[in-house]
């Protein structure tokens, strides 16, 4: 008889607060692994324990340095396949490339496909993640994908700060799904910004679908990249008479970027990123959602549904 755990989570390189924080959830240890990078910029990698015949977890948010996360990811998972495991889960709080969904012009790839088919032939065997930009990248794979979603968990924090009354706003079309679903749980109007993206890094808005004047103002997206969708949204309501203006985001690759010359005073934003230090530090209001991923992980690993935790409405 064995009294080892059924299943072991194992953390990459790209997050470790968050892999600790997870297994704090989960009542485990983290899984020991070597990873190391050779002088030629190779990486090398050895799991430390026993996997044989056993569900294995594998934390890694594909941000920062999105190459390097992706292939440390892909070869801890041939690792752990070669290593006899009876499953492996990829655990991709951020998903990278998932922008890159479809071919919008002539003579570009669609990355996230690319990065389904790698983990699928590293030897994945599901892969559980929160907020893709583009749901329909579960379709990329022929292996269960669990899309969970921040919105409960950043609005049950907002209530707690006593966020108050507010319009809820999204800072372009492509954001309306999730802007809906923020109003309906928050029981409060909508409103849209009118974006098109100039370039990949400038945007441009030209009208403000709804009423703000005189009201309170929350923008919400999955990302913040360059910031300057939010940014722009969050001036457009200004001049329209917002009052107060903070922002829910789920992923935050560059949250400061979207204060520089905006009207946006605090942003809720979630750790599936490892947050930078910047000048605007004292107006993000980092959420946590290791809980959130310690549930759906423990009852993947117990053979539960695990409905409840993404349910989109």
């Amino acid at each position: 008889m064995t009294s080892e755990s059924p299943f072991v989570l194992f953390g990459g390189s790209s997050h470790p607060e968050l892999s600790l924080q997870v297994a704090g959830s989960l009542g485990v240890q983290l899984g020991k692994v070597l990873m190391e990078t050779f002088p030629d910029g190779e990486i090398g990698v050895q799991i430390l324990e026993n996997v044989r015949g056993r569900d294995v977890f594998v934390l890694q948010t594909i941000a920062r340095r999105p190459n390097f996360y992706l292939m440390e990811l892909l070869i801890i998972i041939d690792a752990l396949k070669r290593a006899s495991a009876k499953s492996i889960t990829a655990v991709i709080p951020y998903f990278g490339y998932a922008r890159q969904d479809r071919k919008d012009k002539g003579r570009v790839p669609i990355t996230a496909r690319l990065v389904a088919d790698l983990l699928e032939k590293a030897g994945v065997s599901r892969v559980l993640t929160m907020d893709l930009h583009a749901e329909q990248i579960q379709g990329f794979f022929d292996v269960p994908v669990d899309n969970l979603y921040a919105r409960p968990v950043l609005i049950e924090e907002m209530v707690k700060q006593g966020l108050g009354d507010f319009v809820v706003v999204t800072p372009d079309i492509g954001s309306i799904k999730l802007a809906r679903a923020f109003a309906k749980s928050l029981q409060v109007d909508l409103a849209i910004v009118d974006k098109r993206r100039v370039n990949a890094e400038a945007v441009e808005s030209n009208a403000l679908i709804g009423e703000v004047k005189n009201k309170n103002v929350l923008l919400v997206d999955d990302i913040c990249s360059t910031g300057g969708t939010l940014k722009t949204a969050s001036l457009v309501c200004k001049r329209a008479g917002a009052r107060r203006i903070v922002a829910a985001i789920t992923h935050g690759l560059m949250p400061d970027k979207a204060f520089e010359e905006s009207a946006i005073e605090k942003m809720y934003l979630c750790n599936t990123i490892p947050l930078v230090e910047g000048p605007y530090k004292d107006r993000l209001h980092v959420v946590s959602v290791a809980d959130l991923f310690g549930k759906a992980i423990d009852s993947i690993a117990s053979a539960k549904s695990i409905s409840s935790l993404f349910s989109p409405n």
